[in-house]
């Protein structure tokens, strides 16, 4: 950008409007080799956004490895889908493993349902398919 004759050379300023501060630091930590594990935790999606947008694949499979690492009924939707979205195949499987092998979607069954009234159709297939697969085995 600044060594194009492009508005960021020209204003000394690059604009990120998909990012926060805090993240975008976390972010340049990240790529400059000096980011804080606690920093990395905390921006972990952010990051992940990033690695995805920039094409940063060590960065990207460091996200995902960690969001591997603490799956709950607080976050497994909001996973699934950003599994979905970035093709992170592991992590989507461990959701659905998590919804549905374990039983919690009926742990968070208000939740669930909105899930299914609002994330993309492919997925909502996928995990009705790991349903199916698991009520097969019983």
């Amino acid at each position: 950008m600044f060594s194009n004759d492009l508005k960021e050379k020209e204003m000394s300023v690059i604009n990120i409007s998909d990012m926060s501060i805090e993240a975008c630091q976390a972010f340049l930590n990240y790529m400059y080799g000096n980011i804080i594990d606690q920093d990395f935790l905390t921006h972990r999606l952010n990051l992940l956004r990033a690695a995805d947008k920039y094409d940063i694949m060590d960065l990207k499979e460091a996200c995902h490895e960690s969001l591997l690492e603490d799956i709950d009924t607080n976050n497994v939707l909001e996973r699934l889908q950003n599994a979905s979205l970035y093709h992170l195949p592991k992590l989507k499987i461990c959701c659905m493993q998590y919804l549905v092998t374990f039983g919690k979607m009926y742990d968070i069954l208000e939740e669930f349902t909105l899930f299914i009234q609002s994330a993309d159709r492919e997925l909502i297939g996928e995990v009705f398919n790991e349903v199916l697969y698991v009520w097969k085995g019983f």
